[in-house]
């Protein structure tokens, strides 16, 4: 019988059919590798510096107006244009590309400049939810958009190039290749059981209880048994609601809680600006059903042991498949042992 607190072993993502090392040994190795600097930065409510702040000129000479809770406009350099030709360019099968076109947009989260999510209140927190709703309909019925992928990289770790809370939305005329898994696994899941795969996995998670971390009416919060990253997190929805489009009034407060929560216990980890890279994951706008699909949000955040000591894909990671030594069950209790107000506000 393995012993999963302590045993070397593989544990199967039932998202994506792939495989992650789990080393829990490991943990008891001392650490000499690079330790990062942690400082502390106080910013202001207002930086006239800043290209996301209200009323200030972006890179782009487009001016911001002044808003006053979220504001929402398409990214002035975006990975992604919209008249993008479509075509195909094929060698032999073996050198092929096909032209891709979409769109992105930035939404600021809130006009202050030295807030991050953790840090608004819930109310807040739905204004934003609410806009990705908007933006997710939006964008979604536009018949060369397929997949609109919601996410936020916070703090400069994860390569964000401005500390103003805010996001991004990358609307696709393909599906990407992370979702595609997802959703050729919800699916043979769906057929085989006439079930939800994520709502008959969130079930037996709140049965035992030992990976969930908060969970509300609506909402839970847990480390998911395949976890690759350090504190990896997933938020899913009890319902079985395939995009941001279905939720009541009660569920999109209910979203904004599990991420005030969950964004607290990071920051009152390692007390520090806790970095992360988060992103919505919900059906294709393809025009299909997507009966199988069920809403649930990632968060990958890097920090290993402290705010200092940091997680990095190398090695085998690359070249063989993911492998972790802090294990789900020990991340999960960490973070649910943490108290609720934040650490600056205490």
């Amino acid at each position: 019988m393995i012993d999963l607190s302590n045993d070397t072993h593989r544990r199967y993502n039932i998202l994506t059919g792939e495989w992650v090392l789990v080393s829990p040994h490991r943990t008891k190795r001392p650490w000499q590798g690079q330790v990062e600097k942690n400082e502390r930065v106080q910013r202001p409510t207002y930086d006239e510096n800043c290209y996301l702040c209200p009323g200030n000129i972006r890179a782009g000479g487009h001016k911001n107006p002044d808003y006053k809770h979220t504001f929402v406009f398409k990214n002035d350099f975006g990975a992604l244009i919209e008249d993008s030709p479509r075509d195909t360019y094929s060698k032999g099968d073996l050198l092929l590309a096909k032209g891709e076109s979409g769109i992105c947009k930035v939404i600021c989260f809130s006009p202050r400049h030295d807030l991050t999510l953790p840090q608004m209140e819930v109310k807040e927190i739905v204004r934003v939810v609410e806009l990705w709703t908007e933006e997710y309909l939006s964008l979604g019925s536009n018949p060369d958009i397929n997949y609109v992928q919601i996410f936020e990289n916070k703090g400069e770790t994860m390569g964000c190039s401005n500390p103003h809370p805010h996001g991004q939305i990358w609307a696709t005329s393909t599906i990407p290749d992370e979702p595609a898994k997802e959703s050729k696994m919800m699916l043979e899941h769906f057929e085989r059981t006439g079930n939800s795969l994520l709502g008959d996995y969130l079930a037996l998670e709140l049965e035992e209880k030992e990976r969930v971390i908060f969970e509300n009416d609506h909402f839970a919060v847990l480390s998911p048994f395949w976890a690759v990253w350090p504190y990896e997190t997933i938020i899913i929805s009890k319902r079985h609601i395939q995009h941001l489009g279905q939720f009541t009034e009660e569920e999109k407060e209910a979203l904004a809680e599990a991420i005030k929560h969950l964004t607290v216990c990071y920051d009152n980890l390692f007390e520090t600006s806790f970095p992360y890279s988060s992103g919505i994951h919900q059906a294709p706008t393809t025009g299909l059903d997507n009966e199988a699909w069920h809403f649930h949000m990632h968060f990958y955040p890097p920090l290993l042991r402290s705010a200092t000591v940091k997680k990095f894909m190398v090695g085998f990671e690359m070249l063989g498949n993911p492998q972790r030594d802090i294990t789900a069950e020990y991340s999960a209790d960490k973070l649910r042992s943490l108290p609720t107000e934040h650490y600056l506000e205490r």
